[in-house]
């Protein structure tokens, strides 16, 4: 039996005009969230200023007496701001036909909220640079890597995890983002490394020893470094731009998917893994090891990658080598 079941040519197209639209409408949605909140000429005593507004309550500061240069300056921030939000509106119209072309195809979906936090990772420029995506909601990102339906790999989850990958703080914090979308968020207090909404949706975020030096002191969830992280640093990453039940595209950068599905076998038997996440955790790996095997010639499951296997891990390949092999 086939391990993948490879997407028909209407569904790649989908994925492919999905990928184009999205890229661009980030692209703009960048531009705005660099742009000043809004300028605005004030006349104070009898006087014309440039104001920089920086919220929706007023507060600002002055940029200077008026005068020509600030004048254009003005002009040209309006004439900008108005190009990007049509180019936006635009954009999105084409966001959502694609959409409801995923949602019609049947193509790999993941959940509304984690889309959410994904836009705003996305568009603060960290996914990628500082986090991945690891856990159950990486696997839609692979089924398209493998350009189809990977068989007999459960995608369904109610919580997300993030693994923090950078060495090098970034200017944005985790908690920040997590405020942005959702300002009900708040940490578990038994579980520091936990964030929790009022709908109880949960936010993990995990780390490797080797990078716990590039979190900012004072962001929030703290994870916990664990050395099995350190794997899941390894290899090439996928990038992939996935639709949400939502009819939102969201993009998914999670690990090379061979030491991903080699550390969801070793979950699978670690003694404190909940006993109610061990059968998932072992079906999600050998079915991408399989798809990988199948479907995914970009990550060659060689001598090269047997060789740099760490001995944890190799028992593990060695029992579903064999059992390809059988």
């Amino acid at each position: 039996m086939a391990s993948v079941l490879p997407f028909s040519d209407e569904q790649l197209r989908t994925l492919i005009n999905l990928r184009t639209r999205y890229e661009a409408w980030m692209d703009v949605e960048r531009r705005l969230m660099h742009m000043p909140y809004d300028l605005r000429r004030k006349r104070i005593a009898g006087k014309d200023y440039l104001y920089e507004i920086f919220d929706r309550s007023g507060n600002g500061k002055s940029l200077g007496r008026w005068n020509g240069d600030l004048e254009r300056k003005f002009l040209d921030y309006k004439s900008e701001k108005e190009s990007a939000k049509k180019e936006r509106a635009d954009l999105k119209s084409l966001i959502d036909e694609s959409g409801r072309l995923y949602r019609a195809n049947r193509l790999p979906l993941l959940s509304s909220d984690a889309g959410s936090l994904l836009r705003e990772l996305d568009k603060q420029d960290l996914l990628g640079r500082y986090v991945l995506v690891v856990g159950t909601n990486a696997m839609p990102a692979y089924s398209l890597e493998a350009a189809g339906q990977i068989v007999d790999a459960p995608d369904e989850t109610e919580d997300f995890d993030l693994a923090w990958t950078s060495d090098q703080p970034s200017e944005v914090r985790l908690w920040d983002v997590l405020k942005a979308i959702d300002p009900t968020f708040t940490v578990n207090t038994e579980r520091s490394f936990q964030a929790r909404n009022s709908k109880a949706y949960e936010v993990e975020i995990l780390i490797a020893p080797s990078r716990t030096s590039g979190m900012q002191p004072n962001d929030q969830p703290r994870p916990v470094p664990l050395p099995e992280q350190e794997w899941l640093l390894l290899g090439t990453p996928v990038d992939q731009i996935v639709g949400c039940r939502d009819g939102s595209p969201a993009r998914i950068v999670a690990p090379d998917p061979r030491w991903f599905a080699l550390h969801k076998l070793w979950m699978s038997e670690k003694p404190t893994r909940s006993p109610l996440k061990r059968p998932k955790d072992k079906r999600q790996g050998l079915a991408l090891l399989n798809a990988i095997s199948e479907s995914m010639p970009q990550y060659p499951i060689d001598k090269q990658f047997e060789d740099a296997l760490p001995d944890e891990l190799i028992s593990h390949y060695q029992k579903w080598k064999e059992s390809r092999d059988a």
